[in-house]
């Protein structure tokens, strides 16, 4: 796919939702509470822009393969030009657990420690290595969470509020006696084993990650840097084909940098429900499957997945670890999707959202993501450029629609 323009670092106009929203809240029957669609969508209509409950690091920022700030999360080579950087030159370390903690700017540093990063949490990051590595990032989750409770109680009160039935971790008791001798006294409200798996469970639910920058050496690799709780994109349930896909710009500038924002990838029609995807859409079958059963508990029975499910020849899927193995002898990704569809001997009969592929599936290698278009100008003229939710490339929709045009005409749209 030519024609490209550009990458962009930086939100677009237009990037915050307007006044009146685009979606509401309903209950669907058997998928829960949802965001449906209150007007018309058009392509690039920004649907939602979304704040953080809480933000908390994926690792420590001193030891990350590339250093950031621990307030604002902002790479700390990506300040070195910001209008936020430190006019002195070089990033700030925390006075108390030093090294562990390095911010940006004395404004960073500043916020940080009457918000997200109090003398108590500061402490408790000193004795964050004597828990084995996995145990990390829950751990920084749950710190966060706890610190929330302290200077925020009505936003943990929200975060509690949220979806998560999971059954208990099984490190949950571990980490609770982790974070029991380290916080302060009096604990929070109902502290307690039972709180801190709830807690556990919310995360593993609702989280999102803010990715390091797309790099092609990576081979499809990405690490995350940190991971939000976002109430109302908590809303958003997963379709393996989505209509709408989430960005964001952690090293823009601005205090709303750790904001995501959620547009439409097509036309949805009013009523309708949006959709993400949890992870990339070029998955295979097994692969989703696998990760929506272990991260999320349940099973998808999306269009998608009925089609695909159908391929295998199979009437019932007796295993995850049989899928793998088809998988394995049938290749993985868009060209397996591919070649399933040319075997299926229907072609569009079988897989008619194979358009979607070649519509909105980023080319770029080990890339992986969703194209969705830049928002619409004020006057409602929509975009003809085309912006990748992982790597960042922009694309003139020219040059998309001849590729489309090779394959066969149709216009992706909720029905």
């Amino acid at each position: 796919m030519g024609g490209n323009v550009n990458r962009r670092k930086e939100p677009p106009m237009a990037s915050v939702a307007p006044s009146e929203p685009l979606v509401k809240v309903a209950e669907l029957p058997g998928r829960g509470r949802a965001l449906v669609t209150a007007r018309p969508i058009k392509p690039g209509d920004v649907l939602l822009s979304d704040s953080s409950l809480l933000l908390y690091p994926a690792t420590l920022p001193s030891s990350a393969a590339f250093p950031f700030c621990s307030h604002c999360f902002r790479s700390l080579r990506s300040t070195a030009t910001s209008s936020t950087a430190f006019a002195g030159g070089g990033p700030l370390p925390c006075p108390s657990c030093a090294s562990l903690s390095l911010f940006c700017s004395p404004r960073c540093l500043s916020l940080a420690m009457t918000s997200s990063h109090p003398s108590w949490l500061c402490h408790s990051l000193l004795r964050l290595p004597s828990l084995p590595a996995d145990l990390h990032a829950p751990a920084l989750f749950l710190l966060a969470a706890y610190n929330l409770a302290a200077f925020s109680p009505s936003d943990f009160l929200r975060l509690l509020s949220l979806e998560g039935a999971l059954p208990a971790a099984p490190e949950a008791a571990a980490l609770h006696s982790f974070v029991a001798s380290l916080l302060p006294q009096p604990f929070p409200s109902g502290f307690s084993p039972e709180l801190t798996a709830a807690l556990l469970t919310k995360d593993k639910r609702n989280a999102f990650g803010l990715m390091e920058p797309f790099r092609e050496e990576d081979a499809g690799d990405r690490r995350v840097r940190a991971y939000g709780i976002y109430p109302n994109a908590s809303f958003f349930n997963h379709d393996c084909l989505p209509n709408a896909c989430r960005f964001d710009y952690v090293d823009g500038d601005g205090d709303r940098n750790t904001d995501i924002v959620v547009r439409a990838i097509h036309d949805i029609p009013e009523g309708r429900e949006v959709c993400l995807s949890y992870f990339p859409v070029n998955w295979s079958y097994a692969e989703r499957q696998r990760r929506l059963v272990e991260d999320y508990g349940f099973q998808c029975e999306c269009d998608r997945c009925q089609v695909e499910k159908n391929w295998k020849g199979d009437e019932e899927v007796e295993s995850m670890e049989e899928e793998e193995e088809e998988e394995e002898e049938g290749g993985e990704g868009m060209e397996t999707l591919e070649e399933e569809n040319n075997e299926g001997g229907d072609g569009d009969g079988d897989f008619p959202h194979a358009y979607f592929f070649v519509r909105y599936l980023c080319d770029r290698e080990n890339c992986g993501g969703t194209l969705a278009p830049l928002p619409p100008s004020p006057h409602g003229t929509l975009s003809n450029v085309m912006e990748c939710n992982v790597c960042g490339q922009l694309r003139a929709e020219d040059s998309i629609d001849e590729h489309v045009a090779e394959d066969g005409d149709g216009i992706m749209n909720d029905e």
